[in-house]
């Protein structure tokens, strides 16, 4: 186990979270966490456990003891009877896809970038789009947490059935997560189909399109009527992944090299950005590729921005949608990221986004740098107004109180955590802001 000591400042990967622990802590085993967690409570210091920082909220942030699990990574086990794969808590989902891709099998569904660890991505709800399959944290069968007390605890439907439906999805506030069961399949094709169409088009059509694809989801590009649509579903194949160059020329150029000069002119002179999103919105040209499938759901994302995400009851969110468009047409704000529609079946998951409720996802963004307060509040109105969830690693303003009456059972949550952690070992500002004291 190595260990720091003395204040080193933590930042999060889009740069609006900083902290500074006064320990940080790398255990190479879970007996060593264990250890670290023991030692904290017996010096009387907070613990957070922090993955790659790709939350734009506070969530792992502590002025105590910092958890690293870089060397907490590796699989663990595959059971190919059970249709399982056992992973280390601090396993990038990068290196599981992979590694999961040459024993053929892969996830059923995954977002759309794979940098974050397995516990910080299924901790904070991260989801991709899906008709019938739905979050990571959904795909768990089982994991193993430290508690506060600093003994072990394994979950599933059938061991501590009450702590599975919570710590799935526990923001860090019941435990420290230290390995992973999800369930997994033979690996399949999916095949991608991304078309240019028109706002009005999705929107009236946004019902059926949902029904016929598997993985819909689509982007409207703000001060234009123009949306990129993306269906992807299973295929017999054969292969047929972009070739080098035309992958290089979407997912790099166009995605991250030009768009970053976009938005980084778009923060100089805002004036400009109608104009440059008309364009560019016009530039994108369908394609169609069939690859396996993390090398479909997921892109590299390296224009760093500030993002805010809510789930909306399905039924609502092209009414919402509409509402920001008549917003956005009305403000003087000026927006050059697109913005993301994701669908999501109800799940069983305490504090899940989609618990209990067919859900539709609206995420916003704005490149890092840019003043995102005014844009972000009004969605957020927008949003609020709809009964909306905010996933919980973006940026949202909501308390206890508004999840109380958003999550019906959000007093089960509590309740748990008043049962494992009722000293608050593992609290910080941000799980006393949206899980009260």
């Amino acid at each position: 186990m190595s260990s720091t000591t003395g204040s080193t400042t933590w930042r999060n990967w889009a740069g609006n979270v900083t902290s500074r622990p006064i320990r940080e802590i790398s255990p190479a085993s879970t007996e060593e966490l264990a250890a670290a967690v023991r030692k904290a409570a017996e010096d009387g210091l907070k613990v957070k456990a922090v993955g790659t920082g790709h939350s734009f909220t506070a969530a792992a942030a502590t002025d105590g003891v910092l958890i690293r699990p870089e060397l907490l990574t590796g699989i663990r086990e595959i059971d190919r009877t059970a249709m399982t794969v056992t992973v280390e808590a601090g396993t990038p989902l990068k290196r599981l896809n992979a590694a999961l891709a040459r024993e053929g099998l892969s996830l059923t569904n995954m977002g759309d970038i794979m940098d974050q660890t397995v516990a910080g991505a299924t901790s904070t709800g991260t989801h991709g789009t899906g008709r019938d399959s739905a979050s990571i944290a959904a795909q768990i069968t089982a994991l193993e947490l430290v508690t506060a007390d600093g003994s072990l605890l394994t979950c599933s439907e059938k061991d501590n059935p009450d702590v599975f439906a919570a710590a799935r999805i526990g923001l860090g506030a019941l435990g420290v997560v230290t390995a992973i069961t999800f369930a997994v399949e033979p690996v399949f094709l999916l095949t991608a189909r991304e078309e240019p169409m028109a706002f009005d088009r999705v929107t009236a059509e946004f019902d059926q399109l949902f029904a016929e694809n598997e993985h819909f989801e689509f982007y409207w590009f703000p001060h234009t009527g123009n949306c990129n649509t993306k269906r992807n579903n299973r295929s017999a194949g054969p292969a047929a992944p972009p070739g080098q160059i035309s992958a290089w020329i979407e997912d790099e150029l166009l995605s991250n090299g030009v768009f970053q000069l976009v938005v980084s002119l778009g923060r100089a002179v805002p004036a400009t950005i109608p104009t440059i999103a008309k364009i560019s919105s016009r530039a994108l040209s369908a394609r169609t590729y069939t690859d396996i499938p993390y090398k479909v759901f997921t892109s590299p994302r390296r224009v760093r921005f500030l993002e805010m995400e809510y789930a909306l009851p399905r039924e609502a969110a092209i009414g919402a949608l509409r509402e920001v468009k008549a917003m956005l047409d009305r403000s003087p704000l000026r927006v050059s990221f697109p913005v993301e529609v994701r669908t999501a079946p109800a799940d069983d998951i305490t504090l899940s986004t989609a618990s209990g409720r067919e859900s539709a996802y609206i995420a916003v963004h704005l490149y890092r740098g840019t003043p995102h307060q005014a844009y972000f509040t009004a969605v957020e109105r927008i949003m609020t107004a709809h009964g909306g969830r905010p996933h919980w690693g973006k940026v949202h303003t909501r308390d206890a109180e508004y999840f109380a009456e958003v999550y019906p059972r959000f007093g089960e949550f509590t309740a748990l955590r008043d049962r494992l952690d009722p000293q608050r070992l593992f609290g910080n500002d941000y799980l006393r802001r949206v899980l009260g004291d």
